[in-house]
């Protein structure tokens, strides 16, 4: 009798991969229907990851979008299934246990099935508590296997960190091959060396399209007893994102295997609901080149589910560079060459930290430091001149073990600014902090939501939280997208609009809206009501060295700098915001800060007059 492979649909990934943003959740609950008259899908990831930050971005409560967007799989008897950072939960920065704790309990009682636990360093230490937790809140608790090609992430390698998970608990195993770089032949001997050792033990495979290996993995992980296969389908799928589930169920049938037939019907039904989100708004965040594949990609084995938003910020990097370039009478770049040379550097840093798997919040990391190496360089500068303090935790040992060496010229570094390694339990770094933040939101009037979800929430995801509370999140989002659509609808700037009214909690912003190379100047911010940026002083003034948005603090426990404060070169003063990574801004001279010049989460550009010191 021929063995089964059964199918999952990534939808969650599927739109990470291609841009920055997700559907709404009228725009989820819509499709879901015809998602499950699809007939072949077993599984469908809905959340997890980046998309509860994403809703966030643009207004919308991440927690009442779970819960309606997982209900119709549910009742169709659908397993439904999302991504978790195990130490990082669903952000870039480690939490604390409590935290950690509380969101697997949230996400059980929104009705997500499965979490799909992984570490980019493939630490047991982080990736075990969070098998102990999701069990404890009744999931199914799936540990990942985060798929590279080094000298150190071997078939010996992966197969020992599958036992291990096993042996701790886990229910299922994901090979998450989240760059697509894994080598069939490999990935099939891993298959095979865990189902040797646990027969009955669930394996997922999980791949990206954009190298061009995955279609091969996918056969090869399924004759080596691969139980479930991750699939995309059109118009977002290959390139970026995954293999198309037509493709893939055809290659498995004719291979031998049982699968469900695809309703084609139903399939071209959500295609066209895609398509449709596409052009009400998100297909204004997915850059064209994320739709081909790229056997480039091999060399600095970036993953899929970030280059939808890298190309996005790489338009934001390129701009800045060449403001510089024009400057300084020097030629700019293309899009093509600063991603050559991106490519290039990523392929440099890797093996300098230590080999960390290029995934969240790693592959961020790593392609931060690249970038910045790159800017840093073309601008006369030394590598490793802007290295933030997230980066410097990975280097460290805080978040967790590397699995290869730190190169010497880092460990200098690290010894000549005061850092120090760690090999300590990285949670043991990061206290309980729920009462501080039951208490903050206490103090600001706001509930803590069904099975304490909204707590979760601003715990998890702090200045996010804030800016959707205050509307300013939907207001800057909707500013964006407004500029977006008439850049791309009209080619003549005098029809373009300078201002648009969003709506917000039933009160009204009034948005100006730039183009260009402009950006908000520091005496008018970009969205009112929003309180005024402090009046301007007179003194030294400390310029933005990078492009993103400014922040005083980087988390609710943080004290702001104001105004009056005596501050001393080098102090941490203020944070920017950048590809997912707050970098730390410190005075450049000692002094009274005389000028505070935009408001949190607004946008600034390099050289922008962030504070005054006199």
């Amino acid at each position: 009798m021929a063995r089964e492979v059964k199918f999952s649909l990534v939808f969650r990934d599927m739109w990470q991969s291609a841009g920055k943003y997700q559907p709404r959740v009228d725009q989820l609950v819509k499709v879901a229907p015809a998602i499950i008259k699809m007939g072949c899908f077993d599984r469908v990831e809905t959340n997890g990851g980046g998309f509860e930050q994403v809703n966030l971005l643009y207004g919308e409560n991440p927690n009442k979008a779970v819960r309606a967007w997982t209900k119709p799989f549910h009742e169709a008897g659908i397993q439904t299934h999302m991504l978790d950072r195990a130490l990082n939960a669903l952000r870039m920065s480690p939490c604390p246990k409590d935290l950690r704790k509380l969101f697997y309990k949230v996400k059980k009682a929104q009705g997500t099935d499965i979490t799909r636990i992984f570490c980019g360093l493939n630490d047991p230490r982080n990736v075990i508590p969070s098998i102990q937790y999701a069990k404890e809140a009744g999931m199914i608790a799936q540990a990942s296997l985060c798929i590279t090609h080094s000298p150190i992430h071997t078939v010996e390698y992966y197969v020992n960190l599958a036992k291990t998970f096993i042996d701790a608990g886990a229910d299922e195993i994901c090979l998450k091959d989240m760059a697509g770089i894994g080598r069939p032949e490999t990935l099939g001997k891993i298959v095979a060396g865990i189902k040797k050792y646990r027969k009955d033990i669930i394996i997922q495979y999980h791949s990206h399209a954009g190298p061009g290996f995955n279609v091969s993995s996918i056969l090869e992980v399924c004759k080596n007893g691969c139980d479930y296969v991750d699939t995309g389908m059109s118009p977002l799928s290959w390139g970026t994102g995954h293999a198309d589930i037509i493709t893939v169920q055809e290659m498995l049938k004719d291979a031998g295997f049982k699968v469900k037939d695809v309703n084609m019907e139903a399939y071209m039904e959500v295609r066209t609901q895609i398509q449709e989100m596409m052009d009400d708004f998100l297909g204004y965040y997915i850059p064209e080149l994320n739709h081909l594949n790229n056997s480039l990609l091999i060399k600095p084995g970036l993953p899929g589910g970030m280059m939808g938003s890298l190309m996005t910020d790489l338009e934001d990097n390129l701009k800045s560079l060449n403001k510089w370039k024009i400057k300084n009478n020097k030629p700019e770049l293309t899009t093509d060459q600063l991603l050559i040379k991106l490519f290039d550097e990523v392929a440099y840093v890797w093996p300098k930290v230590g080999y960390p798997c290029l995934v969240t919040p790693f592959s961020q990391y790593v392609k931060n430091l690249a970038l910045m190496n790159v800017i840093q360089m073309e601008k006369g500068k030394p590598r490793w001149s802007m290295i933030a303090d997230t980066i410097w935790d990975m280097i460290l040992g805080k978040a967790g073990q590397l699995p290869g060496p730190v190169a010497p010229e880092l460990i200098e570094m690290a010894k000549a600014e005061g850092r120090e390694f760690q090999t300590n339990d990285p949670q043991e770094n990061y206290p309980d902090d729920l009462d501080d933040f039951r208490k903050k939101m206490k103090e600001k009037g706001w509930e803590l939501g069904e099975d304490e979800e909204e707590l979760f929430e601003y715990s998890m995801h702090t200045p996010q939280y804030e800016a959707y509370k205050s509307g300013k999140a939907k207001a800057d989002f909707e500013a964006d997208l407004a500029k977006r659509k008439a850049a791309k609808n009209s080619s003549n700037s005098n029809n373009e609009p300078k201002t648009i009214t969003v709506s917000v909690n039933g009160m009204s912003y009034k948005v100006n809206i730039a183009y260009g190379v402009q950006t908000p100047k520091p005496d008018a911010p970009a969205v009112t009501p929003v309180a005024a940026p402090s009046p301007a002083g007179s003194g030294h003034e400390l310029l933005a060295p990078l492009e993103g948005k400014f922040f005083l603090v980087k988390g609710a426990s943080d004290t702001p700098a104001k105004i009056g404060d005596i501050v001393n070169e080098g102090d941490v003063v203020c944070y920017i915001e950048a590809m997912k990574t707050y970098n730390a801004i410190k005075a450049d001279t000692t002094g009274t800060i005389t000028a505070i010049c935009f408001n949190a989460g607004d946008s600034v550009s390099e050289d922008d007059v962030l504070m005054i010191i006199s």
